[in-house]
């Protein structure tokens, strides 16, 4: 009886066994079946990876400057003998100024020891620099400082009494017959009535804030001395006879009438000439610099000059122009520290009604 039940319990046992072998058998059958296949893939060479496509980075390149600028005509293409001594003379003259007609010059002595050449570079021929491209063209002209029509001799002789701080040089002399030759040959590849390209100076936009002297003797100490020196004196030549690196203020220097004695033009004079070595093409200071180190430079002493005639028309004084009276409401300070754009702005509007008013009144009259 006991043997029939023992051996009942082992034939209930038996299915799960049984279970548990076919499912052993199945997964023995699958890797069987299976590991072939893997190990084929496996030994087959990897798929190239395709390549990224990577958009490429759009760089703006900076403007070329394809502008034609104005080159001065070489003096070598003068064929009359006495016409190229004249005008070589005349070259020598502004490019040396103070060696014939400053405090030692040996013709007269008239002027502070400045030469033409140190505010019209390179004897007036570099694009930018305050050249002499667009006189013979353009003059004589009707000019607002004096309110009326000059020649290339009172231009000249401006020059000497403001910048030069002198005496005005005799139109008949031999030296102003020779400087006004010489510039009169420069602008003869010009038409006339037109403006040579890269006359006078570059534009540059005015500061949002007011030009701040304290800033600009950063910039001098920094970038001017060293050849100005730090009080501005400028370094002689060993002979004394003119300057290496002019005077930038004091007794030597232009007066209060100069044309550089307006702030916007020293700044754009320094912003595409200065330091030395810098270009129109290749400024080295920033907008900044140039605006604050000529606030610095003309708040500095130098010598006055009395033109109570000059500007006769107020309206037409420039917004940086620093003595008034003015024809708007702005202070003495602010047009010559700034900010200047809402100078210029009244100015701009001043002159739109002016000109709307002049259009009405021919109108009426032709009626």
């Amino acid at each position: 009886m006991l043997h029939e039940e023992e051996k009942e319990k082992v034939t209930k046992g038996m299915p799960p066994i049984i279970s548990k072998l076919m499912l052993v058998v199945i997964v023995l059958v699958v890797s069987l079946i299976t590991i072939p296949f893997i190990i084929y893939y496996s030994n087959q060479p990897d798929k190239p990876k395709e390549k990224e496509i990577v958009a490429p980075v759009l760089v703006d390149e900076p403007k070329k400057d394809t502008t034609l600028y104005w080159n001065a005509p070489d003096v070598n293409i003068i064929t009359d003998a006495k016409q190229k001594e004249q005008v070589e003379y005349g070259k020598d003259l502004i490019a040396h100024t103070a060696k014939y007609l400053g405090p030692n010059g040996s013709v007269l002595k008239i002027s502070n020891g400045l030469n033409c050449q140190n505010c019209h570079l390179e004897a007036g021929t570099t694009v930018f620099g305050n050249n002499y491209g667009s006189v013979a063209s353009l003059y004589p002209k009707f000019r607002a400082r004096s309110g009326s029509i000059e020649n290339v001799y009172k231009r000249v002789n401006d020059c000497f009494e403001r910048s030069l701080n002198g005496k005005a040089l005799d139109t008949t002399k031999k030296e102003m017959q020779a400087i006004v030759a010489y510039i009169n040959f420069l602008g003869s590849n010009v038409a006339r009535g037109k403006k040579a390209e890269g006359s006078g100076f570059k534009d540059l936009v005015f500061l949002d804030r007011a030009v701040d002297p304290e800033k600009g003797k950063l910039v001098y100490t920094t970038k001017c001395q060293s050849c100005h020196l730090p009080n501005g004196e400028g370094v002689f030549n060993a002979d004394k006879t003119e300057y290496t690196f002019p005077a930038l203020w004091g007794n030597q220097s232009y007066n209060d009438g100069a044309g550089l004695y307006r702030i916007s033009n020293f700044a754009k004079y320094v912003k595409y000439n200065m330091p030395q070595g810098t270009t129109h093409l290749s400024p080295q200071l920033s907008d900044e610099e140039s605006w604050d180190v000529a606030a610095f430079v003309n708040s500095q002493p130098r010598p006055h000059i009395n033109v109570p005639k000059d500007w006769p028309d107020i309206a037409k004084k420039p917004v940086d122009y620093p003595f008034g009276p003015y024809a708007d409401n702005f202070k003495e300070k602010q047009h010559k520290y700034g900010p200047y754009k809402p100078i210029a702005e009244e100015q701009k509007k001043r002159e739109k009604a002016e000109k709307e008013a002049k259009e009405k009144l021919i109108v009426k009259r032709t009626i």
